[in-house]
């Protein structure tokens, strides 16, 4: 069930038209897409890279790079500790290609998703002691690494903390205690003290940043173009596929960063950007998020993400080759384990009536592959509209990772019943857990007791930019719009919305029939080409028993085939006469 909303933020669109150049429509999005000052709306349309916040913006970003620059002067031994997702696997790359460039002796471990499980843990300390490192540095983990922090700082180690997600804390008589490991450097914009300006940046990003501070030191050599330029294109890599809202600075990073994707002179990344049938396209955080990344994340799904990084140091053509072939042909082998895995899931909520009353869907599948729990809860909370965890059987107990809905915050609920969790983390929109075996239907009736989801928060709410009739829809619109891009989390694709049109002409497409394609008449006769994808079928018998007649929300955009260029609607919600618009 959906029910539709349009957007109502105010503001003096002629004057910003006029102020900025651009026509009210695009005023409208940009008030829409929650920027309110002249300062936010100039640096999201004309923002360059050097209107990027200064990194020493950031708590603790003085101290931390003072050590490592000190660290390396000295010959230190120093090890990166990273995260298996794609994120941490590019915050790794960016940290030991900068620590390197400045002369530093480093290595990187990444915890194996199955033996290790997520961050920092006593097992890497316990190796970083016994191979004589002087400093740990994590990337996109740590805040939450207390025991595995002490063991380090008593074995005589430097620890620096980077990281992004939640900061700990507990909460008695309804206020917040939060907790911070005890490292020498803490460096997370989420901590309440940091005045960092943006505070939705990615684990990448604060290793980008990190760099950035450490090579500005006149002891340290200067940081190139050639090197500026490939760290932030792995800064933008990361931004993207670990979704990140595309707004303010995360603009400008994946702004700027595309075209250096597309143009990498990073051997192990243009194979697999080759392997992905990409070297002709214009890259778009789609290709990013849905094509290339998951090849990168595969490996440290079902293997370890130690392979990622080992593509992306690679200096040998044919050696990364062949490794991207094989990344690929993983993927295509996590795709497969993934449809099995959801099928299941739908079984298990399909058959127990329990699932419809509860507001939150936590499944078990215990034969699953653990690396595969996030993917279906995230496909079951866009299926229920629903919070969902999936819970898998680990070698050390029940594994899980939850994806939310936007009412939900994940891990505040979470932290509510905290006691039942041997380990647990992450932030508003996904999290992983760890659980004792037997545990997984406590889990699932206390996750739900202390849900504060009320009903109305369940209905998927589809929030409309600007209601406008096709006929509106103009070329000089089109190319317009391309001042918003790039499109992603936090800066959707324009939603437009019109009531009553026909869709007629409809043929069906795809070897999975996913795809209805038909032609939209609107208002005044306006005729357009347009395309929908999903249950094909379904949506055909639909329209078809109403004659064709229905309200849209769409997105405009070109299509083109066989060399001939049309306007095309891309039908993203549909209603029909019955329905509430």
């Amino acid at each position: 069930m959906e029910k539709w909303f349009v957007e109502t933020k105010r503001a003096d669109f002629n004057a910003l038209s006029a102020k900025f150049n651009i026509s009210p429509i695009t005023a409208r999005l940009l008030r829409n897409r929650d920027m309110e000052t002249n300062e936010e709306i100039g640096m999201f349309l004309n923002g360059k890279r050097e209107d990027l916040f200064d990194p020493f913006l950031f708590k603790d970003m003085e101290k931390g790079t003072s050590l490592m620059k000190d660290a390396i002067k000295s010959g230190k031994k120093i090890r990166i500790i990273g995260d298996y997702d794609v994120d941490g696997i590019c915050s790794s790359y960016i940290l030991d290609k900068g620590i390197r460039y400045a002369g530093g002796d480093c290595d990187v471990r990444i915890p194996h998703r199955i033996d290790d499980g997520y961050g920092l843990n006593e097992r890497l300390i316990d190796e970083a002691i016994e191979d004589k490192t002087d400093l740990v540095i994590t990337c996109d983990n740590g805040i939450a690494a207390f025991g595995p922090v002490e063991k380090a700082k008593k074995s005589g180690m430097t620890v620096i903390v980077t990281d992004h997600h939640e900061v700990p804390f507990d909460e008695e008589g309804g206020v917040r205690k939060y907790r911070i490991p005890d490292a020498d450097a803490v460096i997370d914009q989420k901590q309440k003290e940091c005045t960092y300006p943006f505070k939705e940046v990615c684990g990448g990003v604060v290793a980008y940043k990190f760099i950035k501070a450490l090579l500005s030191y006149d002891e340290m050599p200067d940081m190139t173009k050639e090197l500026d330029d490939e760290l932030l294109s792995f800064a933008a890599f990361a931004t993207i596929e670990d979704v990140m809202p595309l707004v303010g600075e995360n603009h400008l990073i994946v702004k700027y960063g595309l075209p250096l994707i597309e143009n990498t002179g990073n051997i192990g990344l243009k194979a697999l950007i080759e392997q992905c049938e990409l070297s002709d396209k214009t890259l778009t955080p789609y290709h990013i998020g849905f094509i290339i990344g998951p090849c990168l994340n595969a490996s440290g799904r079902l293997d370890t993400a130690l392979r990622g990084i080992e593509l992306l140091t690679c200096r040998e053509r044919a050696e990364a080759v062949k490794m991207a072939v094989e990344l690929r042909e993983m993927n295509r082998v996590r795709q497969d384990l993934t449809e099995e895995g959801f099928k299941k899931a739908i079984e298990i909520v399909e058959n127990d009536p329990a699932y419809k009353e509860e507001k939150v869907i936590c499944v078990f599948l215990p034969d699953m592959h653990e690396s595969l729990a996030g993917i279906i809860a995230g496909r079951l909370r866009e299926r229920y509209k629903k919070p969902s965890f999936v819970l898998t059987k680990a070698e050390n107990g029940t594994k899980g990772s939850g994806r939310s809905i936007e009412a939900y915050n994940m891990f505040e609920e979470m932290t509510k019943i905290k006691d039942i969790f041997v380990k647990f983390g992450g932030h508003t929109g996904a999290a992983g857990l760890s659980i004792k075996s037997g545990d997984e239907e406590e889990f699932r009736k206390r996750i739900n007791e202390s849900c504060s989801l009320k009903d109305e928060d369940l209905i998927e709410k589809v929030m409309i930019d600007i209601p406008m009739p096709v006929r509106c829809v103009s070329d000089a619109l089109i190319e317009e719009l391309k001042v918003l891009e790039p499109f992603g989390t936090g800066n959707p694709t324009p939603l437009f919305a019109e009531k009553n049109v026909t869709f007629t002409n409809l043929k069906i497409f795809g070897a999975k029939r996913n795809v209805l394609k038909g032609v939209v008449t609107g208002e005044g006769g306006a005729r357009f080409d347009a395309i929908a994808f999903g249950a094909a079928d379904e949506m055909y018998s639909e329209i078809e028993s109403h004659g064709g007649k229905l309200s849209i929300a769409y997105s405009v955009g070109k299509n083109t085939f066989r060399g001939r260029t049309t306007t095309e609607l891309t039908i993203k919600h549909m209603m029909f006469e019955e329905q509430e618009v």
